[in-house]
């Protein structure tokens, strides 16, 4: 590690002043951000805590019917308070252990959008809605990439709000030593059709599965899963190969739709 202040302010107007220099970097729940300070990745001189914000915490549902998160809220409480939506707390109540999860924050997740993370399945799966202190910005265009997002420097989420599908569930094939999903599916059923979201498989980060979309709005039964996708653009690593992955993408969601039904 090296030297380096730390500000903590208490309200988002605060936050986003503490970030107006080039110098300084948020930090929400700091599961990803300090591991990477050790290894002197990233060498910020100013961090600015996001964990004393009241506003940025809490589960909530809607006058709409839709289900508030906020941005600072920790994947232990998402676990406990988020029954409105099982699929999504059972999501949450599977990330890493219980430290992790008890400092980690859906927000954090979301802005660092790492490929094999969980909660970006289940915006994308949802359709939520990306809260920041600036604007709202729709799940479909918030995630650009592997460790890409529509963020501008600055901007911090604030809240995520997701609808609450008839029917969803999520399943991941883990890496046993970290828990992350070596592939995610999160599947969400609505009244105007299924949304499939696949993380963990690509080499652009979480992505839509179109073909079972259509397939599963037509016919919401695993048989209807259609065969898995090319493992062309796949992530290949010790754990799997690109074609391991695309198999799993198939595995998984025939999975996710018999957890749903």
């Amino acid at each position: 590690m090296y030297s380096f202040d730390i500000q903590r302010p208490t309200s988002v107007a605060d936050a986003v002043a503490a970030l107006g220099t080039d110098e300084a970097q948020p930090l929400g729940g700091g599961q990803t951000l300090i591991p990477t300070l050790k290894q002197r990745l990233a060498a910020p001189s100013v961090l600015v805590s996001l964990s004393a914000i009241a506003e940025m915490k809490g589960v909530c549902t809607m006058d709409d019917g839709r289900l508030s998160i906020g941005g600072g809220t920790t994947h232990a409480t998402v676990a406990a308070e988020a029954s409105s939506y099982p699929a999504l707390a059972a999501l949450a109540g599977n990330i890493g252990d219980p430290a992790v999860r008890s400092r980690g924050t859906i927000g954090g997740s979301l802005a660092n959008n790492d490929p094999s993370a969980c909660y970006p399945a289940a915006a994308l799966a949802s359709g939520a809605t990306i809260v920041t202190n600036a604007r709202e910005i729709p799940a479909d265009d918030y995630f650009q990439g592997m460790f890409a997002t529509a963020l501008d420097e600055g901007e911090i989420i604030t809240e995520v709000r997701f609808p609450v599908p008839e029917k969803g569930a999520y399943m991941k094939f883990e890496q046993p030593a970290s828990r992350f999903a070596l592939v995610g599916v999160f599947v969400a059923k609505f009244s105007d059709g299924v949304r499939v979201a696949v993380t963990g498989a690509s080499e652009d980060g979480v992505f839509r599965w179109s073909e079972a979309e259509a397939a599963l709005s037509s016919n919401f039964s695993a048989d209807a899963v259609p065969a898995a996708p090319s493992g062309d653009g796949m992530i290949s690593d010790l754990h799997g190969s690109g074609a391991y992955r695309a198999h799993l993408v198939g595995v998984m969601t025939k999975r996710a739709v018999a957890a749903a039904s």
